[in-house]
């Protein structure tokens, strides 16, 4: 592993790191805040996985998350989104190839030699993290935004007990009924929509639900709105009586604008949550 930067923030330090991915086959980068506490032993993480086009570097920038994990005592990471890098396949669309995991193993070419970031994001980074730095493992959260959201909750309720919260901004709900989803998963996954079941949130809530409470904020004037389909994830948390909460913010829109604005309140729900 190799260290980028490290930056002091609010009493602790943001660093970006970079190391060797067995996983995508190729060189990954991370964010990492950890609060002033981590220097007297492990804290919580919480993990904050970043929507289509973004890299490491969006949230960890724009969230204003490190403020908020800094009170409340928790690190944050921050992946990337996909593999990157010479070699490695790509699309001419923003929503497909780098930039666009969407949190899956590709099983198809071009994809499958490098396009692996459910077993990136779910198993190689969080053995890294937790061997290299002061962080609890048994303490984690988990958020996320858009393509990300869609990574969080899918995630959350496929490792049953991992995750003590899990929340999203303007997460991609219902993606087996989108074209936010549709498209990626025929790309990486191949035309069986069978395989894409495990990777939708709405339907992973019908079937299985998650073990502990969910936070979910849409703005109201989202121009993607169509495309997330909140209301599915909504009416399959009301038949399930899942604990948690959608959330509709009126005149708030997909940018960092609305994430920055609530992230005090999602870092809060997962303190609590972490905290006990």
């Amino acid at each position: 592993m190799k260290t980028v930067s490290e930056n002091r923030a609010f009493g602790g330090v943001q660093g970006v790191y970079s190391h060797a991915s067995t996983a995508t086959g190729g060189e990954m980068t991370f964010g990492l805040f950890l609060p002033e506490g981590a220097e007297d032993g492990p804290v919580p993480l919480v993990w904050f996985l970043s929507g289509l086009t973004c890299t490491h570097e969006n949230a960890m920038v724009k969230s204003n998350a490190q403020r908020w994990a800094a009170e409340a005592g928790v690190a944050v990471v921050f992946p990337d989104t996909s593999p990157r890098g010479e070699g490695v396949a790509n699309d001419a669309a923003f929503d497909l190839g780098q930039g666009a995991g969407f949190y899956v193993n590709a099983t198809q070419k071009p994809w499958a030699p490098h396009f692996r970031m459910w077993d990136y994001v779910t198993d190689e980074l969080p053995r890294l993290l937790f061997n290299a730095f002061p962080l609890a493992e048994e303490a984690q959260a988990i958020t996320r935004h858009s393509m990300g959201g869609h990574g969080a909750l899918t995630i959350a309720m496929s490792f049953p007990g991992r995750f003590k919260s899990v929340s999203a901004f303007a997460p991609i709900c219902h993606p087996t009924a989108s074209d936010w989803g549709r498209k990626q998963f025929a790309a990486y996954l191949g035309k069986d929509e069978s395989t894409w079941a495990g990777h939708d949130a709405t339907l992973l809530m019908r079937k299985r639900g998650f073990d502990g409470p969910i936070l979910v904020d849409q703005g109201s004037s989202d121009q993607f709105v169509d495309l997330l389909k909140p209301e599915a994830l909504a009416e399959a948390m009301a038949a399930r009586r899942q604990g948690g909460a959608v959330r509709l913010q009126k005149g708030y829109d997909h940018s960092y604008f609305f994430v920055s604005t609530f992230m005090e309140e999602h870092i809060g729900f997962h303190a609590k949550a972490l905290y006990g």
